[in-house]
Formats: structure tokens, sequence, C-alpha cells
């Protein structure tokens, strides 16, 4: 199917069926990131916490749409990742691996499912201890927060990318933090969990984007991430990557077996979303995945770090451009933050905060396509978040 075929084709979220989608895989995704939340304790093994997640995932997915005629495709849209202290994310280590979590760490989540490849995907932070959290860990994360309320204010019709850009990186500076480098928030569409349209984490003459201006019944992943230190992530161990997706416009013939081997094996249960190498075949994976990398057949996701000592925080949300206003579907409350820092003499954030969410009326801003809405499309937010603004509706 040609790109011009796949756009007259789209389904979005004119479609009550496809709001139902997203809503399903959101409900699955927040509740699969409550059960590892909640298991996540020192001396916790993280692979066996990101096996539970993919797990829960696959189970409640597997318990829907059993009895169609056509057949739905659904489950993890993105393997749960889980990534300590000043590693920045994509962490999700094979089964050998004996890494713990310690009393204190700094703990980022994230994970995604998807519906007949409509795709929810969240993540979170929670510090390893009891009682509120202070100091460097409180400044971070509130950084984090308040940037996800603000982009949340902020990604609505009429407004560009490069507004957002700019938004969160001055919510980061109030609280003497980082926006972390070379994360990028995407549009979503149905099996596309990295579409064309995207905000920049961080402008900069190396990364450049093309500016784009939200539109009504789009939905995006809006991804934030925070650093206590320079925001400038490396990859220290390329053998820590352990995520990879297909590329599904790239072609080579693989000249090792175990390639060979892998790269079918990939192609038949993973042909189009993010997966891990836990999933495969163990002892040929390490070995097949080098030449399909190599050759541009998968795209990595790389473990990256900040310096160590640093902390960094991941908030991760899924929006949906709704006429009636903005929805979050995916989120999780947050632990009790007392920064010592806030945005109190910061008028603009402060006025951003101060947006709604909701519209008293449907539509307003740039429409996409017309469309009357059900009263099921228009339900409830997600579970709010701790410490949110009480401005969210209007």
């Amino acid at each position: 199917m040609s790109d011009d075929e796949r756009e007259e084709k789209e389904l979005d979220l004119t479609s009550p069926e496809v709001v139902t989608k997203y809503k399903g895989a959101a409900e699955i995704v927040n509740k699969a990131l409550q059960l590892v939340v909640s298991e996540c304790k020192p001396k916790a093994k993280i692979v066996d916490l990101c096996e539970k997640g993919d797990a829960f995932i696959k189970e409640q997915t597997g318990n829907m749409y059993k009895n169609v005629k056509k057949k739905i495709e659904r489950g993890v849209a993105f393997p749960t990742c889980i990534s300590v202290n000043n590693t920045v994310c994509h962490f999700s280590p094979l089964s050998s691996d004996e890494t713990v979590l310690e009393e204190g760490d700094m703990v980022k989540f994230d994970m995604g499912c998807h519906i007949d490849g409509f795709i929810a995907v969240v993540a979170h932070t929670h510090v390893l201890q009891g009682g509120p959290i202070t100091g460097r860990a409180a400044h971070v994360l509130a950084a984090a927060n308040t940037a996800a309320e603000v982009a949340l204010r902020l990604v609505r019709p009429g407004k560009k990318n490069s507004d957002v850009t700019e938004a969160i990186q001055k919510v980061a500076a109030a609280y003497d933090c980082k926006i972390v480098e070379g994360v990028l928030s995407h549009q979503m569409k149905q099996f596309v969990i990295d579409g064309n349209k995207v905000v920049l984490s961080v402008s900069n003459p190396d990364t450049r984007v093309d500016d784009a201006e939200f539109e009504e019944n789009e939905v995006y992943s809006i991804d934030i991430v925070t650093s206590t230190g320079e925001g400038k992530p490396k990859l220290l161990d390329e053998k820590q990557t352990t995520i990879y997706k297909r590329a599904v416009d790239k072609s080579y013939n693989l000249k090792m077996k175990a390639s060979r081997f892998i790269f079918s094996e990939i192609s038949q249960k993973f042909p189009i979303m993010p997966f891990t190498a836990r999933d495969l075949e163990e002892k040929r994976a390490r070995l097949g995945l080098v030449e399909c990398v190599n050759h541009d057949l998968l795209q990595p996701y790389p473990v990256l770090h900040e310096k160590p000592g640093d902390l960094v925080a991941h908030i991760k949300f899924t929006v949906l451009l709704m006429p009636n206003g903005s929805d979050r579907i995916t989120s999780h409350a947050l632990q009790e933050v007392t920064p010592a820092k806030s945005i109190d003499d910061e008028p603009e954030i402060k006025t951003w905060l101060a947006l709604p969410v909701k519209t008293k009326k449907k539509g307003g801003g740039k429409k996409k396509k017309a469309g009357k809405k059900s009263e099921k499309e228009e339900s409830s937010q997600a579970e709010p978040r701790e410490g949110e603004s009480n401005v969210a509706e209007s």
C-alpha cells in the first residue's frame, strides 16, 4: 500500500471505534504500570519486573477480541523498560541479567500497549523510598511533571511543536534542571509509534525537525525526560541494547545463517512494533542482530546514560486531541514531592498551567476532519496526577 493510499484509508479519532481501542489499550498499560510499580522493591530483579509488565499486557490484550471474524492484532507496543538513576532510557535486560533495584533508586518505567495498532504508551518515575521526595530528586521529578502538565496544555490545535519545545525547557530551568537532548515526542497513528510530526525536547543546530501545527483528531506520545546533569546522554555499551524495531522500508540479503534465521523470526513475530531480544531465540539472537542492525534492517533503541551521580526523571503520556479538548489517557499518580525550588516567580509557566485542558464547546482550532462525537468518546480523563493544577477543566 502506498503512503497516499494509506492516507486515504487512515482511521482517526472521528471513529468512535478507534477512540474505544485507544482507551482500551490505555487502560491495560495503566494497569500494567501500576502492577510493576507495586512490585518495585529493593533487591527486585529488573528483568523480572520487565517480564511481568510485558506478560500482563499480553494476557490482558489476549483476552480481547477473541471471537471476531477478522483477526485483530494486539499486544505489547513497546517492551517494558526500567532505567535507574543516571540511566536515561531503554534498559530492558536479557533473562540472564542479575541487576537489582536498591533503596533510594530513582526508577523510570516505560511501556506501551496496542489494540489493532492503536497505541497507548506511558512512562513514570518512582523513587524507592518512603515519605516525601526531597532534594535533587524532588527537583528533577517536579521539573518532569510540571513540564508534562505544560505540554498537555500546549499540545492543542493551532499551537506549534516549537511552542512545546521552548516551554518545557523553561520549566526545567526553573527547577535548575535540563531537558534531556535527543528525546522526541511523536504523533502516533494506527501501527505507527513514531509518526512524522515530531516535538523536539531541545532545539539545537544538530537536530532539526519540520515545523508542525497540532490538529484536531490527532494522537501524540508526549515524552518528557529531565536531568540534574547536562542533559547530553551517552551510549556506553552497545551490548546493553535489547530493544529494536524492524525498518519496514529497508531490504538487504543477509549473509549469515544466524542473521537470516533471526530476521525471519522477527518478520513473523514483530513485523511493525518494537520488540525485546528476550522474546527471540536468545542464543542466536546476539549474533544475528548485529548484522541486521549494521545493514539498517533493524532500528536499535540504545540504552543511554548521563554521568554517574546525575538523576534522570521520565514522564510520558498519550494524548488524544478530541473536539472537546485534550484527553490524556495514560498516567500514574506521583509520590509526594516537596522541591525547595518552585515556579512561584515564573508568571509565564503559571499562565501555561492555567490553560484549560477541555473546552466548553466542541471544535475550535484547526480541524483535520469533521465528525460528530458520541458520549462514550468524551469519557473521563485518565487517573489524575498528584499535585496537578486544579485547572484541568474549564
